[in-house]
């Protein structure tokens, strides 16, 4: 049995990019553990009472992401502690507490208690740019390397590091396809320029899982945005999209030649 570990920075970022090579890790045998950064405080809130659910945000989307993680069938659950940081120049993101504003070395250290527990083969994180730009996001990376940079000065290297893509030549004609409305709204803050192509080294067909990680993305309920594109995508077009998960090797070798159809190719 190997072991997957993967860093997000949200709840309801592991269903969306990663549902299906976390269902495969498991239909295979393998141990699945998820670290995610914040609880997500500063989130918007859908199918629930703005003023009410706002206190308590953090609180309820913990047990949404419990709830996605059963479907998952995520073997560990563990939180690093930080505030969800919001956007670039908002209050949130200037907040001590967010993830953003956290010291690299003190989150790495902490990042780096469980991956020494766990001495995972297989790390799954974001690149550099966060896929669309959160702050969150792109510090997930910056603390999911240095913390790799411990364990190997350790002597405990993991075998691979990978962060999720969406091949860029992908995300151009996905966005051609899409409602006016998403179109504008991929332009704003959500903008996804994408992975150039050449830099994509696996593909990962999880056609099998599609159905349950749309399911754990559902069980993140005050982010179900019920009027949505997303929401309402038909389940054929749905599948189409992320029926498939790319990523890029960062760290480590290839298990097979490229591109690589799993993320345990080379690791029995």
């Amino acid at each position: 049995m190997a072991t997957l570990l993967l860093v997000h920075a949200h709840p309801d970022d592991e269903a969306i990019s990663t549902g299906g090579v976390m269902l495969k890790a498991k239909a295979h045998g393998h141990r699945v553990v998820l670290i995610t950064a914040t609880r997500g405080e500063v989130g918007e809130i859908y199918n629930m009472d703005e003023a009410s659910s706002r206190p308590r945000l953090g609180e309820i989307r913990t047990q949404e992401l419990k709830a996605a993680a059963e479907i998952l069938e995520v073997d560990r659950l563990e939180f690093l502690g930080y505030r969800d940081s919001g956007m670039v120049d908002t209050a949130d993101n200037k907040d001590p507490r967010s993830f953003h504003q956290a010291k690299l070395e003190d989150a790495a250290a902490k990042l780096a208690v469980f991956i020494r527990e766990e001495r995972p083969d297989v790390v799954v994180t974001y690149a550099e740019d966060g896929v669309y730009g959160h702050p969150d996001h792109i510090k997930a990376n910056f603390v999911t390397n240095a913390a790799l940079d411990i364990v190997e000065r350790d002597g405990s290297p993991v075998r691979k590091l990978y962060y999720t893509a969406i091949p860029r030549t992908m995300m151009e004609s996905f966005v051609q396809q899409m409602p006016e409305d998403a179109q504008r709204a991929m332009g704003g803050n959500m903008r996804i320029a994408g992975t150039p192509d050449e830099l994509v080294t696996t593909h990962v067909d999880v056609h099998e899982y599609v159905d349950r990680k749309r399911d754990a993305f559902r069980a993140h309920v005050s982010q179900n945005d019920p009027n949505s594109w997303f929401t309402t995508m038909a389940s054929q077009v749905y599948e189409l999209a992320f029926g498939t998960e790319h990523y890029q090797l960062a760290r480590g070798k290839p298990g097979a030649s490229l591109p690589e159809d799993d993320l345990f190719a080379g690791i029995s």
